[in-house]
């Protein structure tokens, strides 16, 4: 195909800024060069990758699902002509991950932190995705990897467990089932529950663990992010069922957990691989820090 590196450049700036004249200033190149450059590359790939008008620039449908695999051949280029030894020795690079909202928000800062201690140079990218959507970036390579639950196998995805995870009761400190040392899922009848989302993950964990009782919890408030619930029960609308990943400390000043039993549901987190793919030095070194700093992890089929 007839097109350069420079014609890919050219495309995701344009992509990302939304019009030619800022996406050309951003490469040094005057606009007339860089509509020939976008003309090129569309006459090559035979489509057309962009909706323009007098206005604004819109990607095409083709152009959106092109638009991570230029990135991805550039970031290649980017990491060729950083050096082989440099990148053998794993101190520059780029780490794309996709992770769930939970795990990265309460768990993946003291992962990076270390990480960056180690590694100054290399950039992280993460990709705060809900988790079906988290494992297509991770399909589609748009991610190194993921941190993701394991919901059903997918025969293109290497799944590696981390730690399992119960769902326990979150309320407040002055709420009366707090004074029990753990709560049955059918004691939660007398109140509100705050749920998340049916399409959400964890929805569906906690339908499946429920399906054999002849008791539904019945979701008053529904929200797509547990974090929402979290505010919701501190401001004392009701309570929610909650990874215990996702709880604050235990010397929070408003909310507490308690487990819930009868039964126990839990879920596993793991990290999620295409299958047969490899890992970039840098990514490979960022999975080594993670399966270090996880709390109990279990990984490879190897308690630690």
């Amino acid at each position: 195909m007839n097109y350069e590196l420079q014609d890919l450049r050219a495309f995701v700036k344009i992509a990302e800024f939304g019009n030619f004249h800022e996406a050309a200033n951003a490469i040094h190149l005057s606009q007339p060069a860089l509509t020939r450059r976008m003309q090129k590359l569309e006459e090559g790939l035979g489509t057309q990758l962009l909706d323009r008008t007098t206005r604004r620039v819109s990607l095409t449908a083709v152009g959106r699902d092109f638009l991570p695999k230029a990135r991805r051949l550039l970031d290649d280029f980017e990491r060729s002509i950083l050096g082989i030894r440099e990148l053998a020795e794993r101190q520059s690079g780029q780490v794309t991950l996709a992770c769930i909202p939970t795990a990265a928000f309460y768990f993946l800062p003291t992962v990076i932190r270390e990480f960056n201690r180690q590694y100054p140079k290399i950039r992280i990218r993460i990709l705060d995705l809900s988790a079906h959507e988290g494992l297509e970036a991770v399909l589609r390579g748009e991610a190194d990897f993921g941190i993701n639950m394991l919901s059903g196998q997918h025969a293109e995805i290497d799944f590696t467990p981390l730690v399992n995870e119960p769902f326990v009761l979150a309320c407040r400190r002055d709420h009366p089932l707090a004074e029990q040392p753990q709560v049955a899922w059918r004691e939660l009848s007398d109140y509100r529950l705050i749920g998340v989302g049916r399409l959400s993950g964890n929805r569906v964990l906690l339908d499946h663990g429920l399906a054999h009782l002849d008791w539904r919890p019945s979701w008053f408030y529904e929200v797509q992010h547990l974090s929402t619930s979290l505010g919701m029960v501190e401001a004392g609308l009701g309570i929610a069922a909650m990874p215990s990943l996702a709880m604050p400390a235990e010397d929070h000043p408003i909310l507490v957990q308690r487990p819930l039993v009868d039964p126990v549901i839990s879920r596993t987190l793991g990290l999620v691989r295409r299958h047969g793919s490899s890992l970039s030095p840098a990514a490979e070194q960022f999975v080594d820090t993670l399966l270090k700093q996880w709390p109990g992890y279990t990984a490879l089929g190897t308690d630690k």
